[in-house]
């Protein structure tokens, strides 16, 4: 593609397969018949109700094999507990969002292996981590398909095609090490000592301290933020140790590393559907911030995000995350020749 393609939508809602098929047909593969394609895509976390139906990566797997491609769908296992933390839990919650190869018609997989294991190092260059690490699926695919559902993220302001090849193609370390700076803050006034949180730390960081609220061991605590996720009455909050610009930076720097082993044999895809406040790992409610807008293609990730932001509005997302400079995304990416 040498241009952002956008499709606009059709009907009055979703799902919007016949808009998404107009979109594919506009795009120029770099693909060889007979070549693997790896379709990357989140399937949603277990309890979320905002990820993107299975649909859509029907609809893209029925026109990869059309062009006479292989196609197989995947993703990556997580830091948090829930449904994606071990690979067969993921897998899992895959088929129950209905992401089955039966329905897709093609192999899900997860990429970093059913151990979590399969892995390699790549080289960066850049300031906060001279190698990253991610899933060793570049010798399984010939091919990608970059499929981002574009939607808000507490962390990181939103989350789109930059996202999908950072965290989405992280390792559990490389997932720990983004985070790293990210830690929870308890605001005792909202607390109802309800102890989710407590529950839900994949660490035992959190515990209940002798006056019945909960406490955070910080040595231990590995940044998920899934206590904050998961807190009923919003009584913890972000609290970055160092600057919330290192989170935004480092996210550049393992998409970019990611990147330089796929470029020139990948198709984004930005799906501007259900754009809701928080991302598809966000169990149970999760505020819609804007109307559909459609699907958007293009050929490198920070082009297909900042179009993306330019027809939501900036706005939307300094609204529902206003502490958060995701703008230091696209001027680091630039600065280190992204």
């Amino acid at each position: 593609m040498e241009e952002i393609l956008f499709e606009g939508l059709t009907r009055m809602r979703g799902p919007y397969v016949q808009d998404l098929r107009r979109l594919l047909e506009k795009i120029k593969t770099p693909f060889l018949r007979g070549d693997r394609v790896g379709i990357k895509l989140h399937w949603g976390e277990k309890g979320n109700r905002s990820f993107l139906p299975p649909d859509y990566a029907r609809e893209i797997a029925l026109w990869l094999k059309e062009a006479g491609l292989s196609p197989f769908l995947f993703d990556t296992t997580v830091l948090y507990s829930g449904g994606r933390r071990k690979a067969e839990d993921s897998l899992q919650t895959a088929a129950e969002h209905g992401y089955t190869e039966n329905f897709l018609g093609c192999p899900v997989i997860i990429a970093d292996g059913m151990d979590g294991r399969s892995v390699v190092d790549l080289q960066t260059g850049s300031g906060h981590f001279p190698s990253v690490q991610v899933a060793a699926i570049f010798d399984q695919a010939d091919g990608y398909v970059i499929f981002s559902h574009f939607k808000g993220h507490m962390e990181s302001g939103f989350g789109g095609a930059i996202k999908n090849l950072s965290m989405g193609f992280a390792s559990r370390a490389q997932k720990q090490r983004m985070h790293a700076d990210i830690r929870p803050l308890l605001k005792a006034g909202l607390c109802t000592k309800c102890g989710v949180c407590v529950e839900v730390c994949p660490t035992e960081a959190a515990r209940f301290g002798a006056d019945g609220f909960p406490t955070y061991d910080l040595e231990i605590c590995i940044g998920c933020a899934q206590c904050i996720g998961f807190c009923p009455n919003i009584a913890l909050q972000l609290e970055w140790e160092t600057d919330a610009t290192v989170f935004q930076e480092k996210l550049i720097e393992t998409a970019a590393a990611v990147w330089r082993q796929i470029k020139g044999r990948t198709v984004l895809i930005n799906a501007l559907l259900n754009i809701t406040t928080e991302c598809d790992c966000w169990p149970g409610e999760n505020p819609v911030i804007h109307p559909d807008q459609g699907f958007l293609g293009a050929d490198h990730p920070t082009r297909i995000d900042e179009e993306s932001i330019r027809r939501v509005g900036a706005e939307t997302f300094k609204k529902a995350h206003p502490d958060i400079p995701w703008e230091r995304q696209f001027s680091y990416a630039r600065e280190i020749g992204f």
